[in-house]
């Protein structure tokens, strides 16, 4: 007995040094962003001007850059911690908040708000329209899983249904759009970080960082689901208000990780395998650290997207593309469940 609660320390021990590892790195990398831009505001300038008014450094840096980095920190750890929480609910390793529908519902509704505001760009029309559509998505999925019993195969199909059609109408209407129009989709559907700000920021942190606790709460329940819906019934889950209640928080968090920003595919689906693959799937551990390997892979694509064409900027969305493809692929030709 002595001997197996030194071992369980031991693993724990070394999860714990994971994810104390990946925060390290986190920091390290928001170092590096801090110094990257079209300016020519060095690392040394950009250090000082956290913490003295430097004049036209200072409001570079906490003007642009340090929101940049911010909300890239933000949407990183929604979208995995969205992720992780969608294949633990469903039990299946290719849920994430695209596959499931939620992002292209709220492409959607950024959509129609391109094409009906007026002829106004207003980003936060876009955005609460981008939100409500999210939400709306998830509730479809969760009114046919009620009317055909809530299991993760009714869900998986309700939410492949809704994601289908939602891209189905999105392509109509830029169709019927202008080319200013179109240019306006088209670049949301890119994804970018270049027009947040801290009014941004502090309205996307209420979606994103409320439901956390509660996620958190629920990693046994999550731990307990992955034996099987029966197990979990027998062990004293409430399975059905569990996900009902897991895909309506999950899909909270993406909405507010994705309104301001545009699509930004794939975090939500490698990092929690990433991090499955290095620390296994007790999801006590796993939330955090997926949310932490979500920002790392979303800053470092920021920071790629900066630097690769300077001082062009390349869409985050089709850097975090350019990563998630290859690693799909991967997924699919390795076929293994050692890590699942």
């Amino acid at each position: 007995m002595e001997d197996i609660c030194q071992q369980y320390q031991g693993v724990t021990g070394r999860k714990i040094s994971f994810i104390i590892l990946l925060a390290l790195v986190l920091f390290g990398v928001s170092i590096i962003a801090l110094s990257q831009g079209p300016s020519s505001v060095g690392f040394r300038e950009s250090f000082a001007a956290l913490f003295q008014d430097s004049g036209l450094a200072h409001g570079i840096i906490w003007k642009l850059r340090l929101p940049r980095i911010v909300m890239a920190i933000m949407v990183g750890c929604g979208l995995a911690l969205a992720g992780t929480v969608f294949q633990a609910i469903l039990r299946n390793p290719l849920a994430s908040p695209y596959t499931l529908g939620i992002g292209w519902s709220a492409g959607f509704g950024a959509v129609m708000a391109i094409i009906f505001g007026a002829g106004l760009y207003n980003e936060y029309l876009i955005a609460g329209n981008a939100f409500f559509f999210a939400l709306l998505s998830s509730f479809l999925i969760l009114g046919i899983a009620k009317f055909k019993r809530s299991t993760p195969e009714t869900m998986i199909l309700a939410g492949i249904a809704i994601m289908f059609l939602f891209s189905s109408l999105s392509s109509l209407f830029q169709y019927m759009g202008t080319m200013e129009e179109v240019h306006e989709i088209v670049f949301w559907f890119f994804g970018s970080l270049s027009k947040v700000g801290w009014k941004e920021i502090s309205m996307a942190s209420v979606m994103i960082l409320f439901p956390i606790p509660i996620l958190l709460k629920w990693s046994w329940d999550f731990n307990l689901l992955a034996a099987g819906d029966e197990s979990a019934k027998a062990l004293g889950v409430n399975v059905d208000a569990i996900r009902m209640l897991g895909v309506v928080l999950a899909s909270l968090v993406t909405a507010g990780a994705i309104c301001f920003t545009g699509v930004i595919g794939f975090v939500g689906l490698v990092s929690p395998h990433i991090t499955r693959m290095v620390i296994g799937g007790d999801h006590r551990f796993l939330l955090p650290a997926s949310a932490l390997v979500g920002a790392v892979l979303v800053l470092t694509a920021d920071i790629l997207g900066r630097a690769l064409w300077a001082p062009q900027v390349i869409p985050i969305g089709i850097v975090t593309s350019f990563v998630g493809v290859p690693f799909f692929f991967y997924l699919l030709m390795k076929k293994t469940r050692e890590y699942w």
